[in-house]
């Protein structure tokens, strides 16, 4: 890719390429990909909505990969708590990203989707609080909702942490730091799930000259939130401030594919 053609991408794309930065940012620095923000980002532009699920996967790649490498070495991961709820949404995002979708399911499956996040974003305040009692894990219920999870996130494009992370909290699953590092994983391992389904699906497209900018700039984003942690901003403000923008284009999308 020449430097005339970087130069072209980034100034026909610069509203989109600073977005993706703020929200990479914002999110790596409570733990979350930003999927959902992507998405909502993308859906609002004329890329083709194969793609949109491809490059908003693989941003949030790029970005939970540094929020899990410090929760790892952190060791704030419970692995064994953990392994119930990837054993099936592994599977089952493949399986999301595999099939073959029209696009004004998609748009429709999405608008529902970001609809669902707004709500659960602004309603949701446990996330905040610093200590919780844990409940004890139910293997059979963590696999199902997982699986779940992991279908709806292959099909839509997400890791799935941000319909994830609420449920733990409300069900006391465990502290916020390791329900933090939980989503993270979780993230990763379904959004990498739902891209290798897409890849082998045939309608597979992807603009690698635009994905390789934003994916960049991600990156760049996410080293920095992980940085700052949470020392600027908290997990409620993000949620209500990203809770807006989600259900704007929610709305917006439900109106145009459904009326």
């Amino acid at each position: 890719m020449s430097v005339d053609i970087i130069l072209e991408l980034i100034i026909n794309n610069w509203h989109i390429i600073l977005l993706f930065f703020i929200v990479a940012i914002l999110y790596s620095s409570v733990g979350f990909g930003g999927g959902s923000s992507y998405l909502a980002i993308l859906a609002l532009t004329s890329i083709a909505f194969t793609q949109i699920r491809a490059t908003a996967l693989l941003c949030n790649i790029i970005v939970v990969c540094g929020n899990v490498f410090l929760f790892s070495k952190n060791k704030i991961i419970d692995w064994k708590k953990i392994t119930p709820l990837v054993s099936l949404s592994v599977p089952f995002a493949f399986l999301g990203g595999y099939i073959k979708i029209s696009q004004h399911f998609f748009f429709i499956l999405l608008g529902i989707t970001l609809l669902f996040t707004s709500i659960s974003m602004w309603l949701s305040k446990k996330i905040s609080s610093s200590n919780i009692s844990k409940s004890k894990p139910n293997y059979f219920k963590n696999a199902g909702l997982g699986g779940f999870i992991g279908f709806i996130s292959g099909m839509v494009g997400i890791g799935g942490g941000i319909f994830l992370a609420p449920l733990l909290h409300l069900t006391n699953w465990d502290t916020p730091k390791k329900i933090a590092a939980t989503a993270s994983l979780f993230i990763l391992v379904n959004s990498i799930a739902g891209l290798i389904g897409q890849y082998q699906n045939p309608d597979f497209i992807i603009d690698w000259n635009l994905t390789t900018i934003l994916l960049f700039t991600v990156f760049i984003g996410g080293q920095i939130g992980n940085r700052i942690s949470s020392s600027y901003f908290t997990p409620i403000q993000l949620k209500k401030a990203t809770a807006i923008l989600i259900a704007f284009v929610s709305l917006r999308i439900l109106y145009n594919y459904i009326f």
